[in-house]
């Protein structure tokens, strides 16, 4: 991206409004209960049609009565707090048809397999008037029950399409008992562009961009008291070690000479708003608290390069060597990667690790930016930004490390298609400068991003902080999905 380019979209930054969001209500313990279920457009009831017993009966929305073909069965999951499966009265469980995860695919009766297409997660979505009202979300394909066009009219079929909270998604199961499981929506930042979140020591931690002279940084011990945590000032900025523009900030917790710290990585200007002088900047922590204190630790500079900005600090430890990721500008918009002697100190000059070449690399101006490290099983991705943040085709690419010196471009495969992008359906655009982040416990992992919430939004400060979890394909790759829609209820991290 030229500079004029950076200057024209990061001046936009300077506008900032605080806002906050009400954390969701607590969904289900998985216990097990018999209900009918009440459609909230047109007050219908899932339905199974004469009381059919054969395998692939459609069900339907139907006037309630007090027929047994209207009595649902539900079962939770073994090692679940949210997942059901849900028998209907010939004994069969509530199925996908196929497994599709296509929009309109029917729901059926199917003899139980235990298959992800005959699991349904509860999750529960608050309606002014009444109570236990949820999404019934299947498991397979992460789309809800609702009659066919959401319509409020008996007699519908039952299909399977986009989460939302309108529309005859939300159904109403008057027996079920809510007890200690967790939901969250995104956003959890209004204003919370390039988000960097962990979890640790009992806490969730989010650092985002400020735009400013500060870094700043709040806490919660469940991601959805993120949505209305304090963002607190850790570290004020002073010349010329980064004088003001805080953005990019990720922090990690890291072997140096002298034990483990906290060191927080950031970008800034040697004065305020001067984009020429970008560049990556590093403090360290007095203890093991990621909210400090901190003191400024050094300026990470290129020692042979030192010529132009530099953006996007992150961190991958490999082969029991550090380096740093970043990105620069030399006519387009490439990554770098940088050995480190230690975390604040450079051994070597940067080495191209990825440049913009396909096109949807380069939607708006060619950008490969923002890498980040996953690492599963001996397998290491870095997942990155592409193309340019002003459009809502910002999206996320990834590099599969095949060994070899992770200094050279050739020890790394660019998957040639993008891993996450935007959602037209879901109404979010521009997905992109994620992280990474465990569940509580350990068995789940998330990506935290920032997005739009239209085609018309850009690079500034009104992108909001997402997250959600991921899953794993078969060859060990990461699937992230798609992005979710804003106010969906979702299912808590597991262990909080």
């Amino acid at each position: 991206m030229t500079r004029s380019r950076c200057l024209s979209a990061l001046i936009a930054l300077l506008t900032l409004a605080v806002a906050f969001l009400v954390a969701p209500p607590t969904a289900a313990a998985a216990v097990s209960f018999t209900s009918t279920g009440v459609n909230q457009n047109g007050g219908n009831c899932v339905d199974l049609p004469g009381s059919s017993t054969a395998a692939g009966a459609q069900l339907r929305a139907f006037a309630c009565s007090s027929g047994a073909n209207q009595s649902l069965g539900f079962t939770p999951v073994s090692g679940t707090t949210d997942v059901y499966t849900i028998t209907t009265q010939s004994g069969q469980c509530v199925d996908v048809y196929g497994a599709s995860t296509a929009d309109n695919a029917a729901i059926i009766q199917w003899p139980c397999h235990g298959g992800t297409n005959q699991q349904w997660r509860l999750v529960p979505v608050s309606v002014s008037g009444t109570d236990k009202t949820l999404n019934l979300v299947a498991v397979s394909s992460g789309k809800c029950v609702t009659p066919s066009g959401g319509s409020s009219a008996s007699d519908t079929n039952l299909v399977q399409l986009p989460c939302s909270s309108a529309n005859g998604r939300v159904w109403r199961l008057p027996a079920f008992t809510e007890g200690a499981a967790k939901t969250y929506t995104n956003p959890l930042s209004q204003h919370g562009p390039d988000p960097w979140l962990t979890y640790y020591d009992g806490f969730y931690y989010l650092a985002t961009t400020t735009w400013n002279a500060t870094i700043t940084m709040r806490r919660s011990s469940t991601l959805a008291g993120l949505a209305t945590a304090t963002d607190q000032v850790i570290f004020n900025l002073t010349r010329p070690n980064g004088a003001g523009t805080m953005w990019a900030p990720e922090f990690h917790l890291l072997d140096g000479p002298n034990g483990k710290h906290w060191y927080f990585y950031y970008t800034a200007g040697r004065e305020p708003y001067d984009l020429g002088t970008q560049r990556i900047h590093v403090l360290e922590s007095a203890g093991l608290d990621p909210m400090g204190p901190y003191t400024f630790k050094a300026d990470l500079l290129d020692p042979a390069q030192d010529n132009t900005w530099e953006l996007d600090p992150s961190i991958l430890q490999l082969n029991g060597q550090l380096y740093l990721l970043g990105t620069f500008y030399n006519g387009s918009q490439p990554m770098f990667i940088r050995p480190l002697s230690n975390p604040w100190t450079a051994s070597g000059t940067r080495r191209v690790l990825s440049t913009p070449t396909y096109s949807w690399e380069t939607v708006g101006g060619a950008v490969n930016e923002g890498a980040e490290v996953l690492q599963r099983n001996g397998k290491t991705f870095i997942v990155y930004s592409a193309s340019h943040c002003s459009t809502p085709d910002y999206k996320l690419g990834m590099l599969t490390y095949n060994g070899g010196d992770p200094l050279n471009s050739a020890s790394w495969v660019k998957s040639p298609n993008p891993v996450f992008q935007r959602s037209n359906a879901a109404g979010v655009y521009g997905p992109g400068h994620n992280g990474f982040f465990k569940s509580p416990d350990g068995t789940e992992d998330w990506i935290v991003y920032h997005a739009n919430n239209s085609t018309s939004g850009g690079c500034d400060m009104n992108r909001t902080t997402r997250a959600q979890k991921f899953t794993w394909n078969a060859d060990g790759t990461p699937n992230f999905g798609t992005p979710v829609a804003l106010g969906v209820a979702l299912p808590a991290p597991s262990g909080e």
